[in-house]
């Protein structure tokens, strides 16, 4: 298949391509030109502004595409500059699971209707969830839903994880800094990047439709994550109202997605205790 993917040189963008090159796709990857494109083999590099619509139809008036994987729609309006200007036959929307809005067990696709929200168009802003709620709106406004299918990440963290959340509970308990922490037992869901790219290119050739969750088995509260990284240092953390804001604040109980859906697709997501230690371990000797 001929895909183009708009976003896919850093994170979990990264197994994702490398994914989709290895099952024989061939790939496009658009970007702004601020990143180098971090792959060997029959893979075209296009630099374009995803926002500007006039550099989209420019960079893409010859070309028609099997699947657009589109991992950086942030707004309707990018959505929008996109679709009217690219043609293609399946879109791949990349959204997130805080367009849910909501802490609750088991949390399934429907509880967020995409199709019956007021849908503006916004460019981004920074309030994310409700960028990518437009995102999602834009996207069932402009493209037949028989075309559509939107994935649902909760937190995706990987030894590339640029946003450092993770990190952020390494670094101040090793350095004895403050944190504020607001939910010590509450569970958190998370994806690995691994895993969030590699589904993203299982289902790209599929025929399924619709919105998604993908999200890793198991939940694992801020306490444990704290209590493995003192056992692996021998340092202890320091907890204070006056403390750095920890990631992950805001989640009270016990938060988790149902991923029935997109396992009827014949994709098993991993447990997230059968990784998650691991990638502490590497990020303590970062």
């Amino acid at each position: 298949m001929k895909i183009l993917v708009i976003g896919g040189t850093r994170f979990f963008g990264r197994p994702m391509v490398r994914s989709l090159l290895f099952a024989g796709h061939e790939v496009t990857v658009a970007t702004r030109g601020h990143t180098t494109v971090p792959y060997k083999g029959d893979l075209k590099a296009v630099v374009a502004d995803r926002t500007d619509p006039e550099a989209v139809r420019n960079a893409f008036a010859q070309d028609y595409f099997d699947v657009v994987i589109d991992k950086v729609a942030y707004a309707s309006n990018d959505v929008k500059s996109l679709v009217e200007n690219v043609r293609f036959k399946r879109y791949v929307l990349m959204s997130t699971c805080a367009v849910y809005g909501v802490v609750h067990p088991d949390i399934k696709e429907e509880e967020f209707d995409a199709s019956g929200y007021d849908l503006k168009w916004i460019n981004r802003s920074e309030d994310y969830a409700e960028g990518k709620r437009q995102a999602e709106c834009a996207a069932l406004h402009l493209i037949d839903p028989g075309k559509l299918v939107i994935i649902r990440y909760p937190v995706v963290t990987g030894e590339n994880d640029y946003t450092g959340r993770l990190l952020f509970y390494v670094d101040h308990i090793i350095h004895g800094r403050p944190m504020h922490i607001d939910n010590l037992d509450s569970q958190i869901p998370f994806i690995h990047e691994r895993e969030a790219g590699i589904f993203i290119s299982h289902i790209a050739p599929l025929s399924v439709t619709g919105a998604m969750n993908g999200c890793s088995s198991g939940t694992i509260s801020p306490r444990e994550i704290i209590n493995y990284i003192e056992k692996k240092t021998g340092r202890k953390a320091i907890l204070s109202v006056d403390g750095d804001e920890a990631p992950y604040n805001g989640i009270i109980g016990v938060q988790s997605f149902n991923t029935d859906r997109a396992e009827s697709t014949g994709f098993e997501f991993s447990n997230v205790h059968d990784w998650i230690y691991n990638l502490i371990d590497f990020l303590c000797y970062v």
